[in-house]
């Protein structure tokens, strides 16, 4: 079973790798083109108005890619930007509005405008069992560890051990859940 809403853009679905009960509610939009594709697992729903984009729709380089697993959301308005691979586990609920970064932007060199002197990609990884409460931000190269609570409005710029209560801006390890 596959539920679209309406006004839902799907761009380069040849890159789209889906399993059973895919639910995309209305205004989702979704660029596929990435190195590695979308792959989204069993019973995956993608809220209202989420964008998914691992690249460029005008030019640019192509991005990478993201992974889905199984049992997993992306909240309604919530921000995808996996130009470096973004990989999801199973059962990770990310609320809405929340966004995920992975690439920064070079900006180095003075002499050049930052816009013109590209972007570094890196990885997100986030592990099973997780929840990403609303607003949080993930920056490029963090892995969220199994089982981990990002508190609302969190900005997670380094990695999250397994089980951490998480809260800040940047956020810091509030608790553990064992």
């Amino acid at each position: 079973m596959v539920l679209i809403g309406k006004n839902v853009s799907i761009r380069y679905a040849s890159h789209l790798s889906v399993g059973k009960d895919l639910i995309i509610e209305d205004n989702v939009e979704l660029n596929c083109l990435s190195i590695r594709g979308i792959t989204l697992g069993n019973r995956v729903t993608i809220g209202k108005h989420a964008i998914i984009r691992p690249s460029n729709m005008y030019g640019g380089t192509i991005g990478e890619g993201l992974k889905i697993g199984n049992d997993s959301n992306i909240g309604p308005f919530a921000y995808i930007g996996c130009s470096g691979f973004i990989e999801i586990g199973d059962n990770v609920m990310i609320s809405p509005r929340v966004s995920l970064f992975a690439e920064n932007h070079n900006f180095e060199n003075s002499k050049i405008i930052m816009k013109n002197q590209g972007v570094t990609k890196k990885f997100i990884i986030i592990e099973d069992d997780c929840w990403i409460a609303a607003n949080s931000i993930i920056l490029a190269g963090v892995t969220i560890g199994k089982g981990s609570v990002i508190a609302a409005g969190s900005v997670v710029t380094k990695d999250i051990p397994p089980y951490s209560v998480v809260a800040g801006v940047p956020a810091e390890i509030i608790k553990h859940r064992f």
